[in-house]
């Protein structure tokens, strides 16, 4: 599907020439509305013009585009902006594209030199995204482009003023990157290579030739739309060829012991050891910049005064690890911190199946199954013996919980945990730990993490293990069941209280350090979700049939998103599959529940969940979320949809397309809906897929509708794409 840009705005400063005027004609065949700059002077920064802005905006517009010009200096930033704002209403996308050259030996430099190139691009593109910055965060969007060089990344001769400022630009990238996460602006670097008349003075005229500035639009126009979500990325680019930088360092050697200092001989002697790049590291933020140095601390202040170094050589003894047990841990609780785990996993009083896991009156009143990986958290929480490694660095790869009995609502439990083994995955270590609680010298539960390492692997170590608990694939088959759920924006506030304290779910700063646009929901919290539903379905909420879960933590979600979980059956076995509705990342992989024999529920009790049209309609919801103004002025109508499984009504769904900026709910219409349709779920999978036609469906009998019929057909375009559905 081609990539449009209808409804944005966009600013490109240089626009004239070169780069900058390939930039703004893509844009605006694509759809967009642009603000075409360009002061008009020579590549040195002298004179004043409009007509290369205005005949850039007439080549727009003669192909039926929209476009101003606009002919201040980029240190005139407000004005650039307002002109976006004057005339299309909102400013989306800043490419800072002006520049200028003063190329002079750097003792030949004057300040003017210096001063006149630092003003143009550096402070330019900083006056002019400054201006933007308000408008873009009160509208929950904006992408910002910085245009730096190759000379600015690897420096240049002759170009120190430029170098200097082009790299400037990157740093400013990488902050405005980081503060604009959480407000859905992105900032993203890209160095070009295409003949223009700044490379007439370092590059051949023939080469220049070859290198086109349309080879290099289209990554400009990939990182400023809605659907990438790159940011504070670096790119270098030319002649069709796209490839991404990344900052490379050594691991280092740490040169000093407790109470001693470092002298210029210790650098000179250990320095090949400091340059070694035969087992480099890739820091992606200052978080992970700042890991080594803690470490070195860490290491030297160590009270044995012994120096490990981060060296492919000094890897801990694992080896001697496996098989340790870390001390006993005890837990008390009571009936209050069950509750509150209930409502952490997203249970509520809506729901009149969560009553007995919310009220400690109800006559059911029951502790949920997976409220076992609390009872056994205590024990996680010392260190790894014989490990000596950083624990900031570890992630949560997989969990195993299995119950031997119910849990009960209060008691004491003492949790026993053992290094059941360790791997070595290449890019890390894996640590598994088996933990066993115990309630008064009885087996309660046993508990299985898997947890990845970042950076300690390359040890020598085996890659698998049969002590693992397995993750196992889903059936190749259409779910049984799917049922899709939404987070709160506290949802991580609330689930912490059990007891995972980390500040990465509820501090946006600690979450930018570590290179997040925001704070992320627990991974526990998610397997909650999950465990919920696949009793609710498939075990009429009895937690006595629940036996075990597993799961793997394939990707991160985000408080306030919604979880899609799809089910199968297969005997006493739930396989699932658990995804971000909003950007279908799967989030929990190669899962299953297992159930005691027992009543499941009753297929002939089937509701959304159990079809496979809600699917489509998440799809759907998300389609109208992200267009639906768009979609409101094409349709300007309500349709509302009655799904029936084995001639029984299951589900109903309005789609208003009518109000607003458009809606999906489930259940019928509080008015009249201008079209009713009614049919099976099965019939309307084939229609999505395309495997049956709508036509052939409603002459057979197959697809009813009542009201306007001609107003069905307005439904295309929600409807297509349905590979994407």
């Amino acid at each position: 599907m081609a990539l449009s840009f209808e409804g944005r705005v966009v600013l490109v400063t240089g626009a004239g020439a070169g780069l900058g005027r390939e930039y703004a004609l893509t844009f605006a065949e694509r759809g967009a509305s642009v603000v075409v700059n360009d002061l008009g002077g020579d590549i040195k920064g002298g004179g004043k013009s409009s007509a290369a802005a205005d005949k850039v905006v007439e080549e727009i517009r003669a192909k039926g585009g929209k476009a101003v010009a606009n002919y201040d200096s980029v240190e005139a930033g407000e004005k650039l902006v307002q002109t976006a704002l004057d005339a299309f209403g909102r400013i989306d996308v800043v490419v800072n594209n002006a520049g200028i050259l003063r190329d002079r030996s750097f003792g030949m430099i004057s300040d003017t030199d210096w001063d006149l190139i630092h003003r143009v691009h550096l402070r330019g593109s900083f006056l002019v995204t400054r201006a933007a910055w308000g408008h873009m965060k009160k509208q929950k969007f904006g992408r910002i482009i910085m245009i730096s060089s190759a000379a600015g990344i690897y420096g240049n001769y002759g170009q120190a003023n430029y170098s200097a400022a082009k790299l400037g630009l990157l740093g400013l990238a990488n902050t405005l990157a980081i503060e604009g996460r959480k407000y859905n602006i992105h900032c993203n670097t890209i160095a070009p290579v295409a003949g223009s008349r700044l490379t007439e003075t370092v590059m051949a005229q023939d080469l220049a030739a070859s290198l086109k500035p349309e080879y290099v639009a289209p990554l400009v126009l990939w990182l400023s739309h809605d659907q990438c979500q790159e940011n504070g990325g670096l790119f270098e680019t030319g002649a069709g060829w796209i490839g991404k930088l990344r900052w490379e360092r050594t691991q280092g050697h740490v040169l000093r012991t407790k109470n001693e200092g470092i002298t210029v001989e210790a650098v000179r002697d250990q320095w090949d050891k400091i340059c070694d790049f035969s087992d480099s590291n890739t820091p992606a933020n200052l978080h992970e910049s700042l890991l080594s140095i803690i470490n070195a601390l860490q290491q030297v202040d160590s009270e044995d005064g012994v120096v490990a170094n981060h060296t492919a050589s000094a890897v801990p003894d694992f080896t001697a690890a496996v098989g340790q047990k870390l001390p006993a841990a005890s837990f008390t609780y009571d009936h209050m911190r069950t509750i509150l785990y209930a409502l952490g996993v997203g249970m509520s009083t809506k729901d009149p199946d969560h009553l007995s896991f919310l009220y400690e009156g109800h006559p059911d009143f029951s502790c949920f199954p997976t409220y076992g990986v609390i009872l056994s958290f205590s024990s996680l929480m010392g260190s790894l013996p014989g490990l000596g490694l950083d624990l900031t660095k570890v992630l949560h790869g997989e969990q195993y919980l299995e119950l031997y009995k119910p849990l009960q609502t209060s008691g004491t439990v003492t949790s026993e945990a053992t290094v059941a083994d360790i791997l070595d995955k290449g890019t890390g270590a894996v640590i598994v730990l088996d933990i066993h609680t115990y309630c008064d010298n009885e087996l309660l539960c046993f508990n299985q993490s898997t947890i990845f390492v970042v950076g300690a692997g390359g040890f020598g170590g085996k890659r698998n293990s049969d002590k693992v608990k397995n993750t196992v694939s889903p059936p190749q088959r259409p779910p049984d069941a799917v049922v899709t759920e939404s987070t709160s924006v506290d949802q991580a506030a609330l689930y912490r209280l059990s007891g995972d304290f980390n500040p990465l779910h509820i501090d946006p700063s600690f979450a930018a350090m570590a290179g997040l646009k925001s704070p992320i929901l627990h991974g526990l919290c998610s397997f909650g979700f999950a465990a919920r539903q696949v009793l609710k379905h498939f075990a009429n909420n009895d937690p006595s049939r629940f036996k075990a879960i597993k799961v793997r933590f394939s990707k991160m979600m985000i408080p306030g998103q919604s979880l899609t979980t799809e089910m199968w059956k297969e005997g006493n076995r739930i396989h699932f599959s658990s995804k971000v509705l909003e950007t279908g990342v799967v989030v929990l992989s190669g899962a299953y529940v297992d159930l005691h024999e027992g009543s499941d529920a009753s297929p002939e009790n089937l509701t959304q969940g159990h079809l496979q049209s809600e699917l489509v309609f998440a799809e759907i919801g998300r389609r109208i979320k992200e267009h639906g103004s768009e979609l409101v002025k094409k349709v300007k109508a309500v349709f509302s949809w009655e799904i029936t499984k084995n001639g029984k009504n299951a589900a109903e769904w309005t789609i208003d397309l009518k109000n607003g900026s458009g809606s999906l709910h489930q259940g019928p219409y509080s008015g009249k809906a201008d079209v009713t349709i009614t049919v099976s779920d099965e019939d309307f999978m084939e229609v999505v897929k395309g495997t049956l036609r709508p036509q052939q469906a409603f002459f057979s009998g197959k697809l009813k509708v009542r009201g306007n019929i001609m107003l069905s057909q307005k439904l295309e375009v929600i409807l297509k794409d349905y590979a994407k559905l």
